[in-house]
């Protein structure tokens, strides 16, 4: 039997949430693509289902095919969290694939701005006859999509901030003790963060106060991480020893040297002969100096950044405006003293009224912490879109 002609709006909205529910189990797995998920409808009910899982594999809607079979979509709906490619890159399009299964109904929640498809799709099915709806659950599917969307059109990876401080906003006592502000469940949850995204940035503060490895180093149970991120090193001015943790580790964990114009030629060579890839960006000025850093590392595909830096060079960030997501946990602690550092450094602002407001995303408890995420009203892509 085939669907009915008119499916209300609460049926579609129920069959799209699916589909990004999927999407979302391909995070850290497919990226620089996008995370898409779809589900395969007959007579009111879901008979197959499929998730991009990994990038160069098969996409969400030829994975919903082969999970049913492709005569069983013969006159069935697919809802797809994203336009469905119409252009052959590393897999054929999924146009194609959605019209040889003869599905009657493509609903997708938003139109994918790559330059190679970008209504191509949905135009590509409506000329083969198949019913087409768009923009259903859009906002929570450019939610999911909003690092590859800003990768896409700003041409720089989604910027996420991570700091742990005390109840009363110290990430270090007077004396700068800093360890540790949170437990064992907030240090996992930072890990399993580390694990998804494409690179870790930290600056040469923290690399000479703290010497940190910046790997994600995950339970056993918790199975192979999705990736091992880039360890990221901003270096204006110098580079880390060579007895640091991250050049010593360099062979076997990737580091990236973001290297300004004045680290010599020779702490170059150091640095490559251990194992090390160096880009030089030829700007002092903080701004220019981060901008241009992001661009670079967007071009070599990465999508997720996570900043843990100290207070100046996330101020650096926060300055430039190059932070898109804030991941604060809050340890059940009091330090006081007022000369105790805060995450954020810098000159700051003068009057309340010129703060930045940023937008509630999720609050978690992680035991006795709390771990909040805000994302920036300025990098909304709800707003923007």
């Amino acid at each position: 039997m085939s669907q009915p002609k008119t499916i209300d709006a609460a049926t579609d909205e129920n069959f799209m949430r699916r589909a990004i529910e999927l999407a979302a189990r391909g995070q850290g797995r497919v990226e620089p693509n996008p995370l898409v998920g779809c589900v395969i409808v007959r007579d009111g009910q879901i008979v197959g289902e499929g998730y991009h899982q990994a990038y160069g594999g098969h996409h969400a809607e030829v994975e919903a095919i082969r999970s049913l079979g492709a005569s069983y979509a013969q006159g069935a709906t697919a809802y797809v969290s994203l336009e469905p490619c119409c252009h052959h890159g590393k897999t054929p399009p999924c146009t194609d694939s959605l019209i040889k299964a003869g599905v009657k109904r493509v609903v997708f929640a938003m139109e994918d701005p790559f330059p190679k498809v970008a209504g191509g799709g949905a135009r590509q099915l409506s000329e083969s006859g198949i019913e087409v709806t768009r923009d259903v659950l859009r906002e929570e599917a450019i939610k999911l999509n909003r690092p590859y969307l800003k990768r896409i059109e700003a041409g720089k990876p989604w910027v996420i901030a991570k700091w742990a401080m005390t109840v009363d906003g110290k990430i270090a006592t007077h004396t700068g003790s800093s360890q540790w502000i949170t437990s064992d469940p907030s240090r996992l949850d930072v890990h399993q963060t580390r694990a998804r995204v494409d690179g870790i940035i930290t600056g040469m503060g923290t690399v000479r106060s703290d010497n940190p490895e910046l790997n994600a180093r995950l339970p056993p149970e918790f199975g192979k991480p999705p990736r091992i991120a880039d360890r990221i090193v901003m270096c204006r001015q110098s580079i880390p020893a060579a007895e640091s943790k991250l050049l010593s580790t360099a062979a076997q964990i990737p580091v990236r040297l973001i290297v300004g114009p004045n680290v010599t030629q020779s702490q170059i060579d150091q640095a490559s002969s251990l194992g090390a890839v160096i880009h030089r960006v030829d700007e002092m000025v903080p701004s220019r100096y981060l901008c241009k850093s992001l661009q670079l590392l967007a071009e070599l595909g990465m999508t997720n950044l996570l900043v843990e830096a100290g207070s100046e060079l996330l101020a650096s960030f926060f300055d430039a405006r190059e932070i898109d997501e804030y991941h604060i946990y809050m340890g059940p602690l009091i330090v006081g003293n007022q000369q105790a550092p805060s995450p954020i450094g810098g000159t700051g602002v003068k009057l309340m009224n010129q703060a930045m407001r940023l937008a509630l995303d999720s609050v978690q408890p992680l035991g006795d912490d709390v771990k909040i995420i805000y994302r920036s009203r300025e990098e909304s892509r709800e707003n923007e879109l």
